[in-house]
């Protein structure tokens, strides 16, 4: 910490957790200000302890802090004590780096995770005393911009964010950093410089187009102005060797959701599962290497001092060379006694070899995604995964000495019936009885097996994307139902609150249109959306009401073929004429193949890397 505000050390003392807010962890940055010439605030609209376990926010602090005259410092949002403390001081929202208020960076960049975390954006802003509209922030200063999954559909945000970044930021945050500081020496105004952003590829400048609505709601034109592209396609990071990452991270004085280190071992998903959103926006799939990852993972356990290593990705078990990936880590890991987690596993290849390499340090608990529980309904959302493989890998991992297995599930998926949740607590209670089936389950212990269902939300870019949303009513009907329908004490059910679903539901497939609601929603009071102490659906509602929008437009419609999207001037690879093909499938309960089985013509291919260019004999 270079420089903080004498009150503060009194205001940390008056909160839960200070620690969230001192900064001054091993490997934070500090530079001297006077060799900086842009200041980039990186802005976690969450506390600190979810922030922190965020992998892309390691990665570009570590690029942009590598750049010569540019400081990269860390936002959270602060949790309801610390802010109250905050605004009753008089003090503005600060960088834990150098305790400056945000109103001293050149650019404040927010990542886009979660759809319910708008509204700490506008809180985090307005504790800053920085405008929240975009049209009031003049000049170069506050430059607001942001990035992350929730950017492929932008548009609940239009009003508020400068800029968008598109897919990857490991180039395109450079980019914009370097034409940033070429117009602020030469004097550029912002709406020049924004004309100017807008021509670097993956960039979105929202106020660069013009959106026009038919009667009916629906829109009828999105119009490029001031020779802003039509359309605007994301960065891919094609060799994922020689892309940067970083050999240490910042290491926090308090646990965190997430408190080891990170190894990313690949990026995108073979499997298409129609309801997920990253299995599709994050394609082509593309690894890295043994070599690199085994490198990557060495240098952070030493320069961080962490006992585990998660190797992350969306499903790390697809990793075509995940046993010899073991191999190589197991030489120095197993001595120096550092753990090794996959967090990422698939019922259908889950195997032995990798169960024994994973246990030989730690073991802990198994996490399974079955996602719907008749074998009919997971043929629709193109899960490809059996009921009897899932049986199959349960037993394996009993057997191997596990005795804790959580299974998720999604409840209001499209066709779905009684039948289908039924068939939720039916697979988890054939789960318990495998583990009292196995003659070697050690004496005197139980077995835990909990069933976690959460509420569909159709998303951009996947083949639901024109799918209707069940209703609050049909939703917590359906959870009544699931809850009813268990008999077990060995089996546990819990489920996600029906109206956060809705919400989330609403702003996944928004328009502009919902800006106004999130800066009514802010004069309300919210925040912290995702979190159940602090959500309120009573103030979310009174502000639709106040704004005259219809939330149901957005959540329970179903959309036409032919409808333009809110986000269809922005190009993430995947063709429409893809997922329409694949939502006639899901009805048919027709399968695809996953991509390294049979090319499915997603559109990826347009990226030239990764799966897509392989030649390989096995790509029938």
């Amino acid at each position: 910490m270079q420089r903080m505000n004498p009150n503060m050390e009194k205001i940390w003392m008056k909160v839960q957790k200070p620690s969230r807010y001192t900064g001054g962890e091993l490997n934070s940055v500090i530079k001297n200000k006077e060799d900086v010439d842009v200041r980039f605030a990186f802005c976690f609209p969450d506390v600190y302890e979810v922030g922190m376990s965020h992998l892309g926010m390691k990665i570009l602090y570590g690029i942009l802090n590598e750049m010569d005259g540019v400081w990269c410092e860390r936002v959270f949002a602060p949790w309801i004590d610390m802010e109250e403390q905050l605004r009753d001081a008089h003090l503005d929202l600060y960088a834990l780096e150098s305790g400056d208020s945000l109103r001293e960076f050149d650019i404040l960049g927010f990542t886009l995770q979660y759809e319910l975390s708008y509204s700490n954006i506008l809180n985090m802003l307005d504790m800053s005393g920085i405008p929240l509209l975009a049209s009031q922030r003049e000049g170069l200063k506050n430059l607001v911009v942001a990035g992350g999954p929730c950017a492929c559909n932008p548009e609940p945000l239009a009003d508020f964010v400068d800029l968008f970044f598109l897919g990857e930021g490991e180039e395109i945050d450079k980019e914009l950093i370097l034409l940033y500081r070429k117009c602020k020496q030469e004097n550029v105004g912002k709406q020049e410089f924004l004309i100017q952003a807008a021509q670097i590829p993956g960039v979105y400048v929202p106020s660069l187009y013009d959106v026009k609505y038919k009667e009916n709601g629906t829109i009828s034109s999105v119009t490029p102005l001031c020779g802003a592209p039509a359309k605007i396609t994301k960065r891919v990071m094609n060799d994922l060797d020689s892309m940067y990452f970083p050999d240490r991270f910042v290491v926090p004085y308090l646990d965190i959701v997430h408190n080891r280190a990170v190894s990313e071992v690949l990026r995108g998903c073979i499997r298409g599962c129609r309801f997920c959103q990253a299995g599709f926006i994050y394609r082509p799939f593309r690894e890295k290497s043994v070599e690199t990852i085994n490198r990557q993972c060495k240098s952070l356990c030493e320069n961080t001092g962490y006992d585990e290593i998660s190797l992350s990705s969306l499903s790390t078990s697809d990793y075509r060379q995940l046993n010899p990936l073991l191999d190589k880590l197991l030489t120095w890991t197993e001595d120096a006694r550092v753990g090794i987690s996959l967090p990422s596993l698939r019922v259908d290849n889950f195997s032995t070899e990798v169960m024994d390499k994973i246990k030989t340090v730690r073991r802990s608990g198994l996490t399974f995604a079955p996602e719907a529980g008749t074998q009919r309904l997971r043929d629709v959302i193109n899960k490809n995964v059996t009921e009897e493989e899932l049986m199959k890998t349960v037993s394996t991992a009993f057997k191997g000495g596990w005795n804790s297995i959580k299974l998720y599930f999604m409840i209001g998926l499209p066709t779905e019936t009684l039948e289908d949740i039924e068939g939720i607590v039916n697979l988890g209670q054939k789960v318990v009885d495998a583990f009292y089936a196995n003659p070697d389950r050690p004496k005197g212990r139980g077995v835990s097996v909990s069933v976690s269902a959460s509420g569909f939300v159709p998303k951009p870019f996947t083949p639901f994307q024109w799918e209707p949303q069940d209703t609050v009513k049909e939703l917590r009907e359906k959870q009544k139902h699931l809850v009813n329908c268990v008999h077990s004490r060995k089996l546990e059910c819990n489920y996600h609150e029906a109206v956060v679903s809705f919400l989330e539901g609403v702003f996944a497939r928004g328009d502009r249109r919902l800006g106004p609601v999130l800066l009514e929603a802010h004069r309300q009071g919210c925040k912290f959306d995702g979190w159940n102490d602090c959500f309120s659906y009573e103030k979310w509602m009174r502000a639709f009401q106040i704004c005259k929008v219809d939330p149901a437009f957005y959540a329970n419609r179903r959309r036409s073929f032919d409808e333009i999207l809110p986000w269809d001037h922005l190009d993430y690879g995947i063709t429409k004429e893809f997922l329409i093909r694949e939502c006639k499938k899901a009805y048919q309960a027709e399968i695809t193949p996953n991509c390294m089985q049979k090319c499915s013509a997603c559109g990826a291919s347009c990226f030239k890397g990764g799966i897509c260019v392989e030649d390989r004999t096995d790509l029938v």
